[in-house]
Formats: C-alpha cells, sequence, structure tokens
C-alpha cells in the first residue's frame, strides 16, 4: 500500500496559526453574542400537541408570531402528527395561561384542531443547575484524559491532545455562537461524543508514533512523527468520511429535533480530524517530545535472562 509523505509537522506553522484565528473569533463572538441558550438551560415551558394530520409548521409559527409569541421553536415530535413547542420565560406569564393562549392561537386560523397532549416548565433555577452541571462534565472529561494519556503514553503527549480538545470545543461553541444556533442538551451530548472521538483520533497518531520511535532509532522525531501521521492518514481519513455521511444524512433527513445535534457532531468531526493531525502531535513535539520519552526502560540484568 501507497503511504503519502505530506510533511504536516514542517508546516505547523501555518496549520497552529489558522488554529489560533478561528480560537480568537470564537473567543470574541462568545463573550459579545453569547451562547443562544435554549430552554433546557434558560427554563422556559415546553408544549406537545397532536393532530389528526400532518401538522403544517411554517403555518403554526406564522400565527405565534401575528400574536405576539416570540422565540418559539415549533418542531415535530416523533411523527409529522406531534409538535412540539418551546417558549422562553416570559415576564408575568404563567405555564397554564401561557399554554391556553398558545392553544387559542394556533386553533384559531386552521381548519384542524390541535389537541393539547401535554405541558412542561423548566424553571430557571433548573437551567442555571444544568448549565453548570453540564460544563463541569466537560472540564472533568477533559482532566480525565489528560490523567489517562499521561499514564498511557507522557505528559507532553497529554498536554497536546488536551489542548486539542480545547482547540475542538471552543471553535465549535465558537460556530454556534457565530452562525446563532441554539444550544441544547442535545447539542453539549454532541460536544461530549466530539470529545470521546476526537481523542480515539489522537491516541491511534499517538500510538503509531511511540512503535515508530522504537523502530526508527536513528531518526529525527519531526521526521519518525510525520511518518507516523501519514501512516495514520488514510484509516483517518476513511473512519472520518464514514462518520460524516452519516451526519450529513442526519442533517438533511433527521428532522429539526437532532438538527443542531447533528450540526454540532458534523463540524466537530470535521475539526477534531484536524486537531487530531495538525494541533495534538505539532504541541508534542514543541514541548520536546523524543524517543527517550517512549523508549522501553532496559531491563537490569536482562543479558543474562537467556543464560542456563
Amino acid at each position: 500500500m501507497k503511504i503519502t509523505n505530506i510533511d504536516f509537522l514542517g508546516n505547523r506553522k501555518y496549520t497552529l496559526g489558522i488554529s489560533c484565528v478561528l480560537i480568537v473569533v470564537s473567543i470574541i463572538s462568545l463573550i459579545t453574542k453569547g451562547l443562544p441558550l435554549g430552554i433546557d438551560f434558560t427554563g422556559g415551558t415546553l408544549i406537545e400537541v397532536g393532530y389528526q394530520e400532518a401538522a403544517d409548521l411554517p403555518g403554526l409559527r406564522k400565527s405565534l408570531e401575528e400574536a405576539s409569541i416570540n422565540g418559539a421553536t415549533v418542531q415535530n415530535f416523533g411523527s409529522t402528527k406531534e409538535v412540539l413547542i418551546r417558549l422562553k420565560p416570559q415576564e408575568g406569564v404563567g405555564s397554564k395561561e401561557l399554554s391556553d393562549k398558545v392553544l387559542k392561537t394556533i386553533n384559531k386560523d386552521n381548519q384542524e384542531t390541535a389537541t393539547l397532549r401535554r405541558v412542561e416548565f423548566v424553571g430557571p433555577q433548573v437551567g442555571d443547575d444544568l448549565t453548570e452541571d453540564g460544563f463541569l462534565a466537560l472540564l472533568w472529561s477533559m482532566i480525565g484524559i489528560f490523567i489517562y494519556v499521561t499514564a498511557r503514553f507522557e505528559w507532553k503527549f497529554s498536554v497536546g491532545s488536551v489542548a486539542a480538545l480545547f482547540h475542538d470545543v471552543i471553535i465549535t461553541l465558537g460556530m454556534f455562537s457565530v452562525f446563532g444556533l441554539e444550544f441544547d442538551l442535545t447539542v453539549l451530548a454532541a460536544i461530549l461524543a466530539l470529545i470521546g472521538y476526537s481523542i480515539n483520533d489522537t491516541i491511534v497518531v499517538f500510538d503509531r508514533i511511540r512503535e515508530d520511535f522504537r523502530n526508527f532509532r536513528k531518526v529525527e522525531t519531526q521526521e519518525i512523527m510525520n511518518i507516523a501521521i501519514n501512516e495514520t492518514l488514510s484509516r483517518t481519513i476513511i473512519t472520518s468520511l464514514t462518520v460524516v455521511l452519516v451526519l450529513i444524512s442526519l442533517v438533511f433527513l433527521g428532522g429539526e429535533v437532532i438538527h443542531n445535534f447533528a450540526i454540532a457532531l458534523l463540524f466537530g468531526v470535521v475539526i477534531g480530524t484536524y486537531s487530531s493531525i495538525c494541533i495534538a502531535s505539532p504541541i508534542a513535539l514543541m514541548l520536546g517530545v523524543g524517543p527517550e520519552d517512549l523508549m522501553v526502560p532496559a531491563k537490569e540484568g536482562g543479558h543474562l535472562d537467556g543464560m542456563p
């Protein structure tokens, strides 16, 4: 099999520069615009209604806008006959009053009457707790990965892998902020899945680097790492393309319920594949990793093992 010979580490100044620009843009957007949080985090009211026939979602959105019920998210739930309406908190309006108003509004100009199935209220305190717990989950996952990679490889590789994960998470969050995509619990789940996917890709590369350090004793560190990245490149691309094809299908055919989840994973897989090749290894190299960090220590008295 023919192996590519791309000088990834020789071009690390350009790839790290591109990443720095993306991170700065993401941080600026997160500071100035923030994340458009869904009602899972902000609190609000969730109303489920049912129809005998397929619901007209654009018509429902238009009716709610005309009744000054702004910020409503209207989507199918389970089937085209079930509709989920998410509303952000409205001052001075209780969930019962709000659900009655919504039901009256969507039935006003429609020939088919909607049936109220359920009403749920998420309080702002619950939303705050979910926000705190969600981002603590991200933090603890990073710490756990740092400990794992340190135990399996060496701390310089740990710093590179965790830096790549921060890179992936910040840029993905920045993308949601820049384009104003709603951030809810499904997107948080996608980010946690992205962390697992990205670190798996990185570990595959690091495993091959360790193996090549032991095979090529008299080759420079940068060249060995380049060889390892190129050897795993076909596996990385094939795996990523397979996942991307599935996610593209989910984005266009999966419905609005998982639309943002699929977008987060799709973007995350692309940026995670990039970071496992162009961020993790270059940072480990810049920290001075070398063959001595991964060599199996010589066993004392090993030369006597074969003697009778």
